[in-house]
């Protein structure tokens, strides 16, 4: 009992000791963890290639929202420098932009027909430039098969050689085989890495390449001799492809003329007798008539590349 005092005094100092190490390294670790979170997620106040970020703070409160996730991972396969903040607004920009266009022009009910149609046309840019992206990535598998070839029959890994080929590559080979490269660096399986590549890029040509890689390190086969003959058929369907999109041309020329045929005849209606839209879109008979009426061209477009949709 005589020593109560005391015992009671370091009991009460090693507990506030214990206290202010654990909210130090708490404090550290939540310092760690966010400056990790800023580098993966690049939604610091500066990019990579160090221009400034802007919208940060709507930014960080889109990203917790499961639309702003699916539009960070659609952005990160179109491999536009731009985070989903930047792009909400850039894209609400152009819709009121488009609206306050179109209805000075036209009238204003098709200003908001057409902030309606930017609606999807603002998803249809990402998935357009995903695209576009894609068959830039399937025009270089060729190139790709081939420097991968080269690299394992001199005695690299696979690991090492898809490392090399993201150096001298040009992008978008270059920059998703150094995120493949990345992954794997930081322990990521094969499986794993390349099957995210063939998520973000998707096409046959990819998966081919993917599922030859994958089943050679699986079961320890001629990466060589596969990568090889893939060359030689990825050369072929690329020139395939080249005279497909060529005779197709026309075609997709036809898609996109139909819808702006129908927006120059009302331009010309409005011009012979102004204000003959405003009146037609004044009541609504004639608002029911414009919205199936544009709803026709759409569906033609949407007909017209479905039918010259050729999957090579």
């Amino acid at each position: 009992m005589a020593n109560l005092p005391l015992l009671t005094l370091g009991a009460t100092v090693l507990a506030g000791a214990l206290g202010v190490a654990g909210v130090h390294v708490y404090a550290s670790g939540n310092a760690r963890r966010q400056a990790l979170v800023a580098r993966m997620t690049h939604s610091g106040h500066t990019a990579l290639d160090g221009r400034r970020r802007r919208f940060v703070r709507l930014d960080r409160r889109l990203r917790a929202t499961a639309i702003g996730h699916r539009i960070e991972r659609k952005i990160a396969a179109t491999g536009l420098d731009l985070t989903p903040g930047e792009y909400a607004v850039y894209a609400v920009a152009a819709l009121l932009g488009v609206h306050l266009t179109i209805g000075a022009v036209f009238a204003p009910f098709f200003g908001v027909l057409a902030a309606l149609a930017g609606l999807w046309g603002a998803h249809a840019f990402l998935n357009w430039q995903r695209h576009k992206r894609t068959e830039a990535f399937i025009n270089q598998l060729p190139e790709l098969t081939r420097v991968l070839a080269n690299a394992t029959q001199a005695g690299l890994a696979l690991r090492t050689a898809i490392a090399m080929a993201a150096e001298e590559l040009d992008d978008p080979a270059g920059e998703e085989l150094r995120k493949v490269a990345d992954q794997l660096a930081v322990g990521h399986s094969l499986d794993d890495a390349l099957g995210d590549l063939a998520d973000r890029l998707p096409s046959r040509e990819l998966v081919v390449l993917v599922s030859t890689l994958v089943l050679s390190n699986r079961a320890g086969g001629q990466v060589v001799t596969s990568l090889r003959n893939l060359t030689g058929t990825l050369d072929e369907r690329k020139e395939t492809r080249r005279e497909v999109t060529t005779l197709l041309s026309q075609v997709k020329v036809t898609a996109f003329a139909l819808p702006l045929l129908g927006l120059g005849f009302l331009l010309m209606i409005n011009g012979m007798s102004p204000g003959a839209l405003d009146k037609m879109t004044g009541s609504v008979a004639g608002q029911v008539g414009s919205v199936l009426a544009f709803g026709l061209y759409a569906l033609g477009f949407v007909l017209i590349r479905r039918l010259s949709r050729i999957r090579v």
